[in-house]
């Protein structure tokens, strides 16, 4: 009901019924009713679209953060830093949702309650250290904080992209001229050994059955494609799936230390920046379980919380855990708790295992260089000798 005693309704975005009921009263309004509304599939789908066809980077957001916190701490009002923020943003969705931050500033709102309006696009790390921020007076420095994490956090991804990026564009064009191969080159080929009337040995014959399945099934192939794909990103979704998927990537012998350090790293970087702000351990903790996206991980750092809740060291849980994290975080985590200096320890921590992890995507990319030479060589030396082997034969018959 609104002032005028009229009773209206609508629908609103909000994270919780609490904070509905009282963003409303602030424009004048007593509730009657809050009911719900459950996303239908054509919802769910056109949400879908939207997020793909206006995607928010993360350097926007980056950019965001550092610039919100070099204005603020030059002295610029928060609802005037937001007001020249929306009109240096060019993504039109981000521009639309630094205007709705705005909007809730004027409204009385903290930063981090209007943050919290849209969960998809600020991470919780984000909003938990900006409100930190604001109860310790300090907000420009925990945004320039924060800024300076995901920096650091995207550019290990861009790093980690580009070292896979070489042996997948390799993989993908192998496969393509294999089966262009398999569609045009070798149906001429197999017609000059039938003339012939040449014995075919397992290997050509192996090369023509995969010709003919190319030639002739060709639908039924791309659809089997599509579901093996499909299939494999449902169930990377699922608890067992991603259970299974983060325990083979462990075992592989260069990725498996390669994803260890960069846990480590990112661990050591999120908890050091939330400790830092001001935030609460066990929040923390919880925050930075979170941001680790390895489920073996995930375990240590959650059972980190009940040790922390229980009033004992956090460093004992990542020395028992040494096959997951290595040694050396533990063991500073111990000299920060002894030395009361844990933020900085895990900070030191996070640039030494962000430096290794530079390091070490480097070194793949060398030595993946002479592993894809390699394949390349056995695929092309198996067509040419499955090829070649049926002219021998024609040769000695005549």
């Amino acid at each position: 009901m609104n002032e005028a005693g009229e009773v209206v309704t609508g629908v609103k975005e909000a994270p919780d019924k609490i904070y509905l009921l009282r963003d409303l009263k602030s424009e004048g309004k007593n509730i009657i009713s809050i009911t719900e509304a459950k996303a239908g599939i054509f919802t769910k789908v056109n949400e879908f679209i939207v997020q793909i066809t206006s995607h928010i980077k993360s350097q926007d957001k980056i950019i965001f953060a550092k610039n919100m916190g070099a204005m603020i701490d030059a002295g610029l009002p928060m609802a005037r830093t937001l007001e020249v923020l929306q009109r240096q943003t060019k993504n039109k969705k981000f521009k639309k949702i630094v205007e709705s931050l705005g909007d809730g500033i004027r409204k009385g709102k903290t930063l981090s309650e209007s943050m919290l309006m849209h969960p998809q696009v600020f991470s919780q790390l984000l909003i938990s250290m900006v409100k930190a921020g604001e109860e310790s007076g300090s907000i420009s420095q925990a945004l320039a904080t924060v800024s300076q994490q995901m920096e650091k956090t995207s550019l290990l991804q861009k790093k980690i992209r580009g070292a896979m990026m070489y042996p997948g564009i390799i993989l993908t064009v192998m496969i393509a001229i294999g089966v262009l191969m398999m569609i045009f080159v070798v149906p001429t080929l197999v017609d000059t050994f039938k003339s012939t009337g040449a014995t075919l040995p397992w290997t050509t014959q192996l090369v023509i059955n995969l010709s003919d399945l190319f030639r002739y099934h060709s639908i039924l192939v791309l659809a089997i494609a599509i579901l093996l794909v499909v299939g494999f990103i449902f169930g990377s979704k699922q608890k067992q799936g991603k259970r299974f998927l983060d325990a083979f990537w462990l075992k592989i012998p260069i990725v498996g230390g390669l994803i260890r350090e960069i846990n480590a790293a990112r661990t050591a970087r999120t908890l050091s920046s939330l400790l830092s702000s001001g935030v609460d351990m066990l929040l923390a903790i919880e925050i930075t379980e979170a941001v680790v996206q390895n489920s073996y991980f995930k375990d240590v750092i959650a059972k980190a919380k009940k040790v922390v809740q229980n009033g004992e060291a956090i460093s004992g849980v990542f020395l028992e855990n040494q096959k997951l994290f290595p040694s050396f975080i533990g063991e500073m985590m111990s000299v920060g708790e002894e030395t009361g200096k844990l933020a900085p320890m895990l900070m030191d921590v996070a640039i030494y295992y962000e430096n290794e992890v530079d390091q070490r995507t480097k070194d793949m990319s060398t030595i993946i260089e002479p592993f894809m030479m390699v394949l390349i060589g056995a695929a092309v030396g198996f067509f040419a000798v499955a090829m070649i082997s049926p002219m021998y034969s024609v040769l000695n018959n005549i």
